[in-house]
Formats: structure tokens, C-alpha cells, sequence
């Protein structure tokens, strides 16, 4: 007599229906779903925060203090004022690399800060910045100028100003030594480091 195979099947939910588990039964799997809910909640706790998006930064161009400048030849002042242009390329460019700001295009705001600048410095305009920055809805405003002693002493300054309070949220300079791009660049990069190191830029 041959004995034929016994099938298993697996339990289908319509089983589970049809004989449903013992009370105790149950309230064991009631404990472990509450105990597997709470580390679920404890997990998202500890879980780290999604970084917040960084501030918008309007980013006025790189001013010059230079008491000598009218001494120098025209072709002293013409590289002078091209490295103005290129250390603030190279700021906005730091910060946007880094994720530290979001930059803000200030076409929108030109016409505003041509006619400011024919005016006054904006760094002494007595917070005519503030109209640029509201003018280009950024949360931030930055002053930035370059001092030049000698053509070997310079320092490279940042003041970044809070658009809807006016206020002051930080000022950074560094020194740098020499007249040339690369140390114009190296106290830009500099710049950005201190500021980075500190987390000045969340504030």
C-alpha cells in the first residue's frame, strides 16, 4: 500500500479569520506591535534633522578703501578694481559651493544700486543696503570692502546685516599679504573659512 504525500499549506488570511488566536496569544502580539511602535517613535526622535535651506544673500560688490590710489598709475587702479571684481565672483562662488548661502541675482535691484553707489559708499550709506536687500527679497544683506595699506599690507572685511531687522549679524576681516590674485583669492577663501568654522553664516 503506497501512502500518498501530505501537502502543507501555508495559513491564508481567511485562515486566520476562521480560527482566530487564543486571548493570550493575542495579547502577546499586542505587547511586541506596541513595543515595535514605540522604538518606531524613538527612531524618528533620534533621527537626524534635515538641514535647514540656506539664507538668501544679497551681495553687494567688493568696495576699496585706498588713500594712496590717486597716486597710482592708471594701470595700478585698472588691476586693482579687476580684482575687486574677481574676489567677489569668488566669494559668491565659495558660498554658493559650500551651501552656505543662496546668492540672490541683483539684476532686479540695479537700477537702485547704481543710483545708490553714485551717492555714497555703501558700506557708510547709513543702511541704504537694507532697501537693496528688501529690493531683491533676501534674508540677508553683505557689505564687503578690501583696505589697502601698501601693496603689501591689505585686509579683506565682510559685514552681513539681517534685511527685515537691520541688524548686524556678523563682521569678519582677514589680513592678507601681498598684491597679487592668488592673495587676493587666499583671503577671500580664508574669509569663508572663519565664517564656515563658526557657523556664522546660520545665524
Amino acid at each position: 500500500m503506497r501512502c500518498k504525500p501530505v501537502l502543507h499549506r501555508s495559513a491564508s488570511a481567511s485562515d486566520l479569520w476562521q480560527h482566530p488566536l487564543p486571548a493570550q496569544a493575542r495579547a502577546r502580539v499586542a505587547r511586541k506591535l506596541g513595543r515595535l511602535a514605540w522604538l518606531g517613535l524613538a527612531l524618528l526622535a533620534c533621527a537626524p534633522a534635515t538641514a535647514a535651506e540656506p539664507k538668501s544673500l544679497a551681495l553687494m560688490d567688493f568696495e576699496l578703501i585706498d588713500e594712496m590710489r590717486q597716486y597710482e598709475s592708471a594701470q595700478a587702479r585698472r588691476e586693482t578694481d579687476r580684482r575687486l571684481v574677481l574676489i567677489t565672483s569668488e566669494l559668491a562662488q565659495e558660498f554658493a559651493r559650500r551651501d552656505m548661502y543662496r546668492v540672490v541675482d541683483p539684476a532686479p535691484a540695479v537700477q537702485l544700486i547704481e543710483k545708490l553707489k553714485a551717492s555714497y559708499e555703501l558700506r557708510a550709506c547709513n543702511g541704504c543696503e537694507i532697501d537693496i536687500g528688501k529690493a531683491l527679497g533676501a534674508d540677508r544683506v553683505a557689505l564687503c570692502w578690501v583696505q589697502k595699506v601698501s601693496n603689501l599690507i591689505l585686509n579683506i572685511n565682510i559685514s552681513v546685516k539681517s534685511v527685515p531687522t537691520g541688524e548686524t549679524v556678523y563682521a569678519k576681516s582677514v589680513d592678507i599679504r601681498g598684491n597679487t590674485d592668488e592673495a587676493w583669492l587666499r583671503g577671500v577663501r580664508r574669509l569663508v573659512d572663519n565664517i564656515q568654522e563658526r557657523n556664522q553664516h546660520l545665524r
